[in-house]
């Protein structure tokens, strides 16, 4: 509440707040975003170009342009709601923070589609940047949180119950990772995204924009999107040095690592041979459902309609344990330290973007903002995410005893030991910050999206 105005705070978000996964660098930059060096050298602390600034890998960039065309809500028809499509460049200064150094509200250049730019009017500035923040959450909710987290674990979760029977060792291994998760996403249907739920009482996209914007996200939905590695080298984040504070990286990867070693160990101890695998027709029909009908069969999706190697197996089955428990806590259990306070996160706006520079005043951005229902209801929602059940389960945490087999407790006693050494680790990292990351922590990690 107090920071929130701040670039470095808006800069920060992206890397370690509820949606740290649109940021990427900016090898070139777009036409449709015409900043030019004119614009920003004013920003620039390298005495570099925008250009060299950008070859030498110092600029970002975050582009909401799945938002473009989102029919925005109208279940209310005394209060018109806007949706943007917004664009931001971001730069990493010297102290190696990233900073907004350019935002573009629309995906169309011109001259009703300004630049706005941190030397302009401070509520022009701080406008444009509401309005990034406003898209930001839009993205997270329908698309990182709800499509990412909830929805594909239960396309597992089903393919799991239709083709795997109990005494399966994989139907052993997901069997804690799906837990109240079929349950958790029917209520959300029941009370959330169903009509005059919570997301038409409150969001820009309820009333359908939702439905729309969920199925563009389908598109980017990939099985290599869902392993961790992959996604933060995709977006050219994967050098530690180049962005030292990215602790959701950090903490991502030391529990992807120890969560695949511990399936791997798994799969090992049940699979003597890639041939022991292939020859499996259960595990491949589970597979092959996934693909077929959770997915479709979309060409893009790219998921595997079989497997036949362990290697295979093992990244496989730690991708959907990996979703279920460190990437949904990552996006879930930080939405009320960031988006309670509503100008951080405004759940819709009520006013149509700027078109020019030089409108906008306090009024103006009041006036813009969620009005006081609205904002109660995003309110109450982003509190009741956030908690923790009184019988959550943190992950390598396996009371069920599905498994009684000698060679797979000690596996889990290696995974166990494995995470409590990440939690210490990240405790350590954490003393002494004003703005500690502990939602990758393992001793914060539910086992599954519950929640």
């Amino acid at each position: 509440m107090k920071h929130w105005k701040e670039d470095f705070m808006f800069g920060y978000q992206f890397l370690n707040g509820c949606n740290p996964v649109v940021i990427k660098k900016c090898t070139k930059i777009p036409e449709k975003f015409p900043v030019t060096d004119e614009m920003v050298n004013v920003s620039l602390e390298r005495e570099m170009t925008l250009e060299e600034e950008t070859e030498a890998g110092n600029i970002y960039i975050v582009d909401y342009e799945v938002l473009e065309g989102i029919t925005a809500n109208c279940t209310d028809p005394c209060t018109l709601q806007y949706i943007a499509a917004p664009m931001c460049l971001l730069y990493k200064n010297a102290q190696k923070k990233i900073m907004p150094i350019a935002i573009q509200l629309g995906q169309t250049p011109g001259e009703d589609n300004p630049i706005f730019l941190p030397t302009d009017a401070k509520y022009d500035w701080l406008l444009a940047k509401i309005w990034v923040r406003s898209a930001d959450f839009q993205y997270h909710q329908n698309i990182t949180h709800l499509l990412r987290t909830h929805l594909i674990t239960e396309v597992f979760a089903i393919a799991m119950y239709r083709q795997l029977p109990a005494v399966h060792p994989v139907y052993k291994l997901l069997m804690p990772h799906i837990r109240f998760t079929i349950a958790i996403n029917t209520k959300a249907r029941e009370q959330l995204i169903c009509e005059c739920g919570i997301f038409d009482k409150a969001n820009a996209t309820g009333g359908g924009g939702h439905v729309q914007l969920i199925q563009k996200g389908v598109k980017s939905l990939t099985f290599r999107s869902l392993c961790f590695p992959d996604i933060i080298k995709a977006r050219g984040l994967d050098n530690k040095e180049e962005l030292p504070t990215y602790f959701y990286r950090d903490d991502g990867y030391m529990v992807w690592e120890a969560t695949k070693s511990f399936v791997s160990d798994v799969v090992h101890i049940y699979y003597t041979s890639d041939e022991t695998l292939q020859e499996d027709e259960e595990i491949q029909a589970f597979i092959k459902d996934v693909c077929s009908f959770g997915m479709q069969d979309f060409d893009h999706c790219e998921f595997p309609k079989s497997l036949k190697t362990r290697e295979d197996l093992s990244e496989y089955l730690t991708a959907i344990v990996f979703t279920a428990s460190a990437q949904h806590a990552a996006v879930n259990f930080g939405q009320y330290d960031w988006y309670s306070w509503i100008p951080n996160a405004p759940s819709t706006m009520r006013r149509p973007p700027p078109n020019k520079k030089g409108v906008a005043d306090v009024n103006w951005i009041i006036h813009s903002l969620p009005d006081r229902g609205r904002s109660s209801w995003h309110l109450g929602a982003v509190w009741a995410l956030s908690q923790y059940q009184e019988c959550e389960l943190y992950l390598g945490s396996y009371p069920d005893e599905h498994f009684t087999e000698k060679p797979v407790k000690e596996a889990m006693e290696r995974f166990r030991k494995q995470l409590v050494e990440i939690s210490l680790s990240i405790k350590t990292r954490n003393e002494g910050k004003k703005l500690p990351y502990y939602n990758m922590s393992p001793d914060k990690i539910p086992n599954s999206v519950a929640v």
